[in-house]
């Protein structure tokens, strides 16, 4: 072979082209209940479709009536999104393993105790983040972090307060309050999560690496396979 050809043998050879970044499929809508039994859009959802959910996927009732019910908020908000609970419930899982992180737990109320927070985003090993809340919402007055078992951090929240258990109060440190807010806001960012890039820039904006992408598209497949 001669070296000019050799030389441009190696250079293809070398030029892999990337692997795709994933995406999930999204679940169809939850059914309602015939007579909502609570208030709010959690009391929407019909409970045995919730504690089916449960079973099939090994996530909290709470929780899926959570992730269900925002995803019924956000099909109000932006009906073209397509954003399916099963991703919101990939997110919880990443985030905070629904509400669980440090020995955390959801109670009948939705809130999460003790209160879950990140670390403090103060550009060491961290995004820089200088205080947007004076400590209204993630408690300090430094720096920003994220909070709840959505890990929202108060810029995020302050967009998108929600109340989706109907208790009157919204409170990111409320996995149905949260997830209505992480659903906006991926909604808002990606102009529709049924396609695999609306869907890829939707999770972007909750977080942009790519490592964090494949698991929210790991868990969000096996939870839509399971639910079936």
């Amino acid at each position: 072979m001669k070296p000019l050809v050799l030389l441009l043998a190696l250079a293809l050879a070398g030029c892999t082209a990337a692997p795709a970044l994933p995406s999930a499929e999204q679940a169809a809508p939850p059914p309602l209940a015939a007579t909502p039994a609570t208030p709010g859009y959690t009391g929407m959802i019909d409970p045995a479709w919730a504690q089916r959910k449960a079973d099939a996927t090994g996530i909290p009732e709470l929780a899926v009536l959570a992730y269900a019910g925002a995803a019924i908020r956000s099909a109000e908000v932006y009906p073209d999104c397509g954003l399916g609970w099963n991703t919101l419930a990939a997110i919880g899982l990443v985030e905070s393993d629904h509400g669980a992180f440090g020995g955390s737990s959801i109670g009948p109320d939705f809130l999460v105790t003790p209160p879950i927070y990140g670390v403090v985003l103060d550009g060491g090993d961290t995004e820089h983040i200088p205080d947007s809340d004076g400590g209204l919402v993630d408690g300090i007055a430094d720096y920003d972090r994220a909070v709840g078992p959505m890990q929202l951090i108060p810029q995020t929240w302050a967009s998108w307060p929600s109340d989706g258990n109907g208790d009157g109060i919204g409170d990111p440190q409320n996995i149905a309050d949260a997830a209505i807010a992480s659903a906006n806001h991926m909604c808002r960012a990606s102009g529709g999560m049924s396609t695999p890039e609306g869907w890829r820039d939707g999770v972007a904006a909750y977080n942009s690496g790519d490592d964090y992408l494949r698991n929210v598209a790991s868990a969000a497949q096996q939870y839509f396979d399971d639910a079936r």
